[in-house]
């Protein structure tokens, strides 16, 4: 997760947008041919991805850009703490 990314993908993409995107990166995962490293790094993509789709959403509901970017990163902190 980085959240510079993350602000980026908000910043400058509509969630139909992303949410296309993130389609086509799962359905890449079921490749066979994928390598190890070709998975970690769209996973990556796909968690970056999220946070936007994430921060959209937050946004929509009433939070601040900084408040639901903040918020994604405390998340997924904390699952990782777990």
């Amino acid at each position: 997760m980085k959240l510079p990314i993350i602000r980026q993908f908000y910043q400058t993409q509509t969630p139909e947008n992303l949410e296309k995107t993130l389609e086509v990166l799962e359905a890449f995962c079921e490749f066979r041919g994928a390598t190890e490293e070709d998975l970690n790094v769209v996973g990556e993509l796909i968690t970056n991805i999220c946070g936007a789709l994430e921060v959209h959403n937050n946004v929509k509901n009433g939070l601040s850009e900084k408040d639901a970017l903040n918020g994604f990163a405390q998340k997924v902190l904390g699952s990782i703490d777990k």
